[in-house]
């Protein structure tokens, strides 16, 4: 099969490019869907053929670990002469291994539907972060068109990562969670048909690939630049601060006196939130620093977290969640946008999905905690997630006091 489909264009347009925006975003949202749908899917069809839980944190490890691999998986973009191809290609594989894990599962050695699981994980990273880098591509030379392209860009994980758990859901409840695999496995080869029609960007490297740093020469890179290194660090703690919010949810339903199934209902509003934050964006772009937008908007999301914590009631604790959720947005879309600008044009693919690695990683590393503490305290988790993040709003601005103070020296 080839990849090799007509394209909406030969280089990247002066202004926005409105029909290839249209193709990313639906393109974005299948992938995202695939990706936060399969992990619900592969739970499902353990359980509901009577498999150990056992089993299905095995399987489901599988396929969200490989995800740490993301940043090493990048580099073949930043490579490409064509990054669309790695990226459409990665879609494809996802598509059929994933069908495959499904199928396998019962008729064949669990360490096979493992692997496959594996090899599907493997490609996640290129359909969450990897298609970010070709955004800036699609939206336009102007900082306004990027920025609200960067609010369609989150509104893509907020319904693919709604859209794609009750997908699952309702297929299994219908059907099975066979058939719910095989939708995912669909939706996951549309989006690499979708990606080869996005408008084509020339290589950064210009031909010359030993000019494209390393994995590892990327993160020395982000480390030694301040306005990176402050990216990194603040999107993994505040992903770490807000992983408690589903945890806490269903802890809080007992504090607030209602029924056990209302956490679904705090959840649901987060994710709200979520998309309405991004549908702001989209109409009234972020201003000023993408590095000052960090540390004015962690600060907003450490008093989301406090009004959540401080919550009396139902109706208070549902308006709490969706306040918290707008929030994240505007943070979210604002270290998509440090990440476009601040990154070397030769490995923002590795920055894009180093960035985005860390944050899963802390985001899984927050719920673990959430979950371990809050049977102690509710508010623990929160109490916690919100020292993370003022320590980090702190640090940015310390820091960005001292290289503000070194380059008026000079």
């Amino acid at each position: 099969m080839s990849l090799e489909l007509p394209t909406s264009g030969v280089a990247p347009a002066k202004g926005a490019d409105w029909s290839g925006l249209a193709r990313y975003v639906i393109a974005a949202t299948l992938a995202r869907m695939t990706d936060g749908g399969a992990i619900v899917a592969v739970v499902l069809l353990v359980t509901m053929q009577g498999g150990s839980g056992n089993v299905a944190g095995f399987l489901a490890a599988c396929i969200t670990a490989p995800h740490l691999l993301g940043p090493f998986i990048a580099r073949r973009i930043d490579l490409a002469d064509d990054g669309r191809k790695v990226i459409a290609w990665g879609c494809v594989l996802c598509s059929v291994s994933l069908a495959a894990a499904f199928a396998s599962y019962g008729h064949a050695p669990l360490i096979l539907t493992g692997v496959l699981l594996v090899i599907a994980g493997c490609c996640g990273p290129l359909m969450m972060g990897g298609i970010s880098t070709r955004l800036p591509a699609i939206a336009g030379g102007d900082q306004r068109s990027q920025r609200r392209a960067q609010g369609w860009d989150v509104a893509t994980y907020g319904i693919g990562g709604t859209v794609g758990p009750s997908v699952v859901a309702a297929a299994s409840a219908w059907a099975s969670p066979m058939v719910a695999g095989l939708l995912l496995a669909a939706a996951a080869f549309c989006s690499a048909w979708l990606v080869m029609r996005l408008p084509y960007s020339a290589p950064e490297h210009g031909g010359d690939v030993r000019s494209v740093p390393g994995a590892w020469q990327t993160v020395a890179l982000m480390l030694r630049d301040g306005r990176l290194r402050r990216t990194l660090y603040m999107t993994m703690l505040v992903a770490f601060g807000m992983a408690a919010l589903p945890i806490t949810a269903v802890y809080m339903t007992s504090v607030l006196g209602v029924a056990a199934a209302s956490a679904a209902a705090m959840t649901a509003a987060y994710g709200i939130g979520n998309l309405s934050g991004s549908v702001g964006v989209m109409f009234r772009p972020l201003r000023g620093e993408p590095d000052r937008l960090m540390t004015m908007l962690a600060l907003c999301v450490i008093g989301g977290l406090i009004a959540v914590m401080m919550s009396q009631t139902f109706l208070l604790a549902l308006l709490t969640y969706w306040i918290a959720g707008v929030l994240n947005a505007f943070f979210f879309a604002a270290t998509l946008a440090a990440r476009t600008e601040y990154a070397p044009a030769k490995g923002r693919g590795q920055v894009f999905l180093w960035v985005a690695a860390m944050k899963i990683t802390a985001g899984s590393a927050g719920t673990a905690v959430a979950g371990v503490l809050v049977e102690g305290s509710v508010k623990a988790p929160l109490i916690i997630g919100i020292c993370l993040i003022a320590m980090a709003a702190l640090l940015s601005f310390f820091e960005q006091s001292m290289e503000s103070s070194r380059n008026t020296s000079r």
